[in-house]
């Protein structure tokens, strides 16, 4: 909620205050998590972002920039970066999803192959096992003893 004191103070005081709830992470106009900037304390502060330049107020101007060069690599990731990563996160995992049914349909198609193949390769032992007891002589025992009977 915006301060009901606004108008009791002036432009740099409103600047500062809303540069410290920004720092602070609890902002009262933007959303919380949102990271600090020239512009966005503008906006804080309920003021159009043209309206903190450097020439009107220069220290905060500088203080705003130290405090964004020294937090650059501390500060939260923008939730436009956070959706965008994991988009990139979806998406990745989307095509390993396409890869792996892809192999998959692969597999079982030389699964279905191979067991095609084993069946006409069976079928041809069988044919060839009978074709061979076909040619080979077939013996009758007979019994022929020592005494010639």
């Amino acid at each position: 909620m915006p301060s009901l004191n606004r108008s009791n103070k002036n432009a740099e005081e409103r600047f500062r205050d809303a540069f410290e709830r920004l720092k602070l992470g609890v902002p009262e106009i933007l959303p919380r998590g949102t990271r600090v900037s020239q512009n966005n304390v503008a906006k804080e502060a309920g003021c159009d972002t043209s309206a903190l330049r450097k020439a009107r107020y220069p220290l905060l101007v500088m203080a705003i920039q130290e405090y964004v060069d020294a937090h650059k690599d501390i500060e939260s990731v923008s939730g436009r970066q956070k959706l965008l990563k994991r988009k990139q996160k979806n998406r990745n995992a989307k095509e390993l999803i396409v890869d792996l049914k892809r192999q998959r349909d692969k597999a079982v198609d030389q699964i279905l192959y191979a067991n095609l193949r084993i069946l006409e390769l069976s079928e041809t032992v069988d044919d060839l096992r009978a074709r061979l007891e076909a040619f080979q002589p077939s013996a009758t025992i007979l019994n022929f003893s020592k005494d010639g009977n």
